[in-house]
């Protein structure tokens, strides 16, 4: 099974930005993380971020018939995103909706996701760990 994981914008910032919040190891750690996951549970995945939403929106148009399945993060976009939510229904891939913390205990504006209006399952708050209950998802 083929898995594309897309991580938004500013997750390439780990470590560095709010570190209470989003936690102290680095981007390449998760990287490092998901590719374990993956092998672990059989699963082929690729891995793509992106501080840009139309780079999202083509990634996420370019896994139409190549993808079996997509894991996003798609940041600060979940709130703001519907080209990203448009994308996900065009494609028709099952999604799972991934954020290291737990947006419904944030600032009101982060509490709405667009994304989950269309992804089969979405994961809070578990840090690192919500990736592979993700891949765990589609295993």
């Amino acid at each position: 099974m083929k898995i594309l994981v897309i991580n938004g914008p500013n997750l390439n910032m780990l470590g560095i930005r709010e570190p209470d919040i989003y936690g102290k190891q680095d981007f390449a750690s998760l990287e490092k993380y998901i590719r374990d996951c993956a092998s672990e549970l059989s699963l082929s995945v690729s891995l793509f971020q992106s501080n840009h939403e139309g780079e999202i929106v083509d990634v996420i148009q370019s896994a139409y018939g190549v993808y079996d399945g997509i894991v996003i993060n798609p940041a600060a976009y979940t709130h703001t995103s519907v080209a990203i939510l448009d994308a996900l229904k065009a494609v028709g891939i099952p999604t799972v909706e991934v954020h290291l913390s737990d947006i419904s205990t944030r600032e009101a504006f982060r509490q709405h996701s667009y994304v989950s209006l269309v992804a089969k399952k979405t994961i809070c708050g578990l840090g690192f760990e919500g990736y592979r209950k993700a891949l765990e998802f589609f295993a």
